[in-house]
């Protein structure tokens, strides 16, 4: 991975979104709600005030509006600071 967070910031990649309902009814991406959780793919090396206690491969839940988008090689990721993680799976 060539994005490497610094300080106390994670990289997270998002869970897929669910494309249909259970009726089978096409959910277009206007109406989708963001995933609340993900994969933590990077991490940082913390801070003197901060341990990092998140790593790589951890399953975690965020807050609705955690996190900034951005997009590598096609694929969409948040950067997002280790406390705005609020659970680990």
């Amino acid at each position: 991975m060539s994005i490497k967070p610094l300080a106390d910031r994670v990289l997270v990649r998002p869970a897929d979104q669910e494309e249909k309902t259970a009726s089978g009814i096409i959910i277009p991406d206007s109406a989708k709600e963001k995933p609340l959780r993900g994969e933590v793919i990077a991490v940082g090396g913390g801070t003197k005030d901060e341990e990092m206690v998140l790593k790589a491969g951890d399953i975690v839940l965020y807050g609705k509006y955690a996190g900034t988008e951005v997009e590598h090689e096609g694929e969409k990721y948040l950067i997002m600071r280790q406390s705005d993680v609020l659970a680990t799976l």
